[in-house]
């Protein structure tokens, strides 16, 4: 594999000088390691001295869909607990005769449930972790499930809750006894993080009741109200931890999740149902199908691209969101780091 190595840091550079964020790291790799790998920009804006690093800690927002939601499931789905088409109102006691009781988990997987589409948990359900429970399991769905492909946070909260009821365990002791820790990812967690780590942490958005960015705090709301551990978001990583996830994608062994579950997850699973969609992940935007890319992203400026057919992975992290809550112009910087890592030369 053969990459424009000054292309992608230029690119990233540009980032930085346009203010789309402070700082970000980034690699390209395959199933024995990483090929290439960088870093510019600094970790915090107002600290010139202080340079984004290699092992910087960023707040992976939505990527705890995969590295710990997904993943988990995986291991359930692997160990006979959890019949993807199995309505989930059959084995699980919570929802029986409620509207979640029709849905399967394939359908959470794919963002076919129905589910509502926003919420704001506090307004809704107030504050008490049991009262925010109950009232996303028994909630009534937006519409028919499997009519439409429609992303939702609901669906990895509701898994993640499904995950704690069949393990008889929290979903951050799910995540690091069945993932991270068989994996090596020792950096990675549910935060708050303590204090150690927090001086590597990537700041992210402002705080208006301290008037400072968050810190080693979630910027996720959901994850703040839930004690900083839900299936929507609130992990931290590092570089590193999230390409030893990714390599392990393309060379699994007998440590946490498997082949099949990964085959099955990176492939079209929702029809003629569009956007498509496999198992939470999906085709990376401005690919063909037959290049075989998938994607996944966070809110705070994260990414991470998989390739089975090019047996190649790449992961962007930012702190994005300590500038701006808009998606543009980081998608075209995703865009084309992804087409530059995933080039064919």
């Amino acid at each position: 594999m053969t990459l424009d190595t000054p292309r992608i840091e230029q690119l990233l550079q540009d980032g930085v000088r346009d203010r789309v964020y402070p700082g970000a790291v980034w690699a390209v790799g395959n199933a024995s390691g990483t090929t290439t790998s960088g870093v510019v920009g600094l970790l915090d804006p107002t600290r010139p001295d202080e340079p984004m690093r290699l092992d910087t800690v960023f707040d992976i927002a939505s990527l705890t869909k995969i590295v710990a939601v997904w993943a988990v499931i995986g291991t359930l789905v692997e160990e006979g607990k959890v019949q993807l088409h199995t309505p989930l109102g059959t084995f699980w006691p919570e929802v029986a005769g409620h509207p979640l009781a029709q849905v399967t988990t394939h359908e959470l997987l794919t963002h076919t449930a129905g589910l509502p589409l926003r919420a704001n948990l506090k307004n809704l359900y107030g504050t008490d972790p049991q009262d925010i429970r109950d009232g996303v399991l028994h909630e009534t769905l937006h519409r028919d499930p499997s009519q439409a492909v429609e992303y939702t946070d609901r669906a990895a909260l509701i898994l993640g809750y499904l995950a704690e009821h069949l393990a008889g365990a929290s979903l951050d002791h799910l995540a690091a006894s069945r993932i991270w820790e068989p994996l090596g990812m020792t950096e990675t967690r549910f935060g708050p993080l303590p204090a150690d780590a927090i001086v590597r942490c990537a700041p992210t958005e402002l705080d208006e009741e301290t008037g400072t960015h968050l810190k080693g705090t979630a910027h996720d709301f959901s994850a703040r109200l839930l004690d900083g551990t839900c299936g929507i978001a609130g992990v931290f990583s590092t570089l590193a931890d999230l390409t030893g996830f990714l390599r392990h994608m393309l060379a699994p062994t007998q440590t946490a999740f498997g082949p099949t579950w990964i085959a099955d997850s990176l492939r079209i699973r929702t029809g003629e149902l569009s956007p498509a969609r496999g198992l939470f992940w999906h085709p990376a935007p401005g690919t063909e199908l037959r290049d075989d890319v998938w994607v996944h992203y966070g809110f705070t400026g994260t990414g991470m691209w998989i390739s089975p057919k090019q047996q190649r992975w790449a992961v962007l992290l930012t702190n994005k969101l300590y500038f701006t809550r808009e998606r543009e112009p980081l998608t075209t910087t995703r865009d084309t780091f992804r087409a530059l890592a995933f080039a064919r030369r």
